[in-house]
């Protein structure tokens, strides 16, 4: 394996007291995060199915590996931001024979609550300790640095973790191993039905009237006020639909939000008519970003549409 000969080489303290970090899916998300803990003085070694994706993380000093068992052997600590849980627990198998006794694992994926207990405890018969710790915030907090991080674990181990965390974001252990998963999905409910709610507002405004883009400044600093109002109203004028959050991602998290009702006994009927609002749209428009929720509206509402601006979408 050729690694960068650019790296940046650590203090003598940094390197008795930083980990080497595995990062493993380098995706919208796991591109900016890993840039990150690299310009935080992290030795990073990055992985991914698509190796040029690693590979362009090399001028920030990320270390691109082609085998996940280069990646993972050294590490203390190993972050996997993948596409599913499904995926998750195949790279899980995958780097498993190769990771060190007592390293952490931390899942910064979304996936369902009883996947992060299932990954909990196939990683602890193994003596590898493990956080599922997803974010929102989209690519933007990523880059920012400014993600909101939901931690599920032991107590000890988020200690542990907190200083990396702290270079994506702002990290909250909320409970035990799966925790942060709930707290995900609570957050992507909320997220999805607001997008949903803006769009109906918007398209009401416009159809009985009114300037739906003075209608949402007159709103804005009252109790209607909110980050979706502020960043994706604006989107849904602009009829930008490039992502950000994607509609494809947005169906997985509500899919999973109803999945985990069922098992705690409940019905959540919003979300149950958000979640078929979205996968209206989710084969015609999987990569438009989650304010598409107005596409689906609009769907319903043949001949209504908001605006004028020509529709701004991501290539299929």
């Amino acid at each position: 394996m050729t690694f960068s000969n650019h790296h940046p080489l650590p203090s003598r303290e940094a390197a008795l007291t930083t980990p080497t970090i595995a990062f493993l899916g380098i995706g919208l998300m796991g591109h900016p995060m890993a840039v990150r803990l690299a310009g935080a003085g992290y030795t990073v070694r990055a992985w991914n199915r698509s190796p040029d994706k690693a590979e362009a993380l090399r001028p920030a000093g990320v270390q691109p590996c082609e085998e996940i068992e280069a990646a993972v052997c050294a590490a203390g600590i190993v972050i996997s931001m993948l596409a599913s849980g499904t995926v998750v627990g195949e790279v899980i198998d995958a780097a498993l024979p190769s990771l060190l006794p007592g390293a952490l694992w931390i899942d910064m994926s979304s996936t369902q609550h009883g996947e992060a207990l299932a990954f909990h405890a196939r990683l602890a018969a193994h003596q590898v300790r493990f956080l599922d710790a997803p974010v929102s915030g989209g690519v933007a907090g990523a880059q920012a640095g400014s993600l909101a991080i939901m931690a599920g674990g032991a107590p000890d181990d988020f200690a542990s973790a907190e200083p990396v965390l702290r270079a994506m974001g702002r990290p909250t252990l909320v409970g035990p191993a799966g925790s942060g998963q709930v707290a995900k999905l609570c957050n992507q409910l909320i997220v999805g039905g607001t997008l949903n709610i803006v769009a109906e507002a918007l398209l009401l405004a416009q159809a009985a009237g009114a300037d739906p883009a003075a209608v949402r400044s007159a709103i804005r600093g009252g109790f209607a006020e909110s980050r979706i109002l502020e960043l994706h109203g604006q989107r849904m004028l602009d009829r930008n639909f490039i992502p950000g959050g994607q509609v494809t991602s947005q169906l997985k998290d509500l899919q999973n939000v109803l999945v985990a009702a069922a098992d705690a006994g409940l019905v959540l009927p919003v979300t149950s008519v958000v979640t078929a609002n979205y996968r209206s749209i989710a084969d015609d428009l999987p990569r438009a970003d989650h304010a598409a929720a107005l596409l689906a509206l609009e769907k319903m509402n043949p001949g209504q549409r908001l605006g004028t601006a020509p529709d701004q979408l991501p290539p299929m």
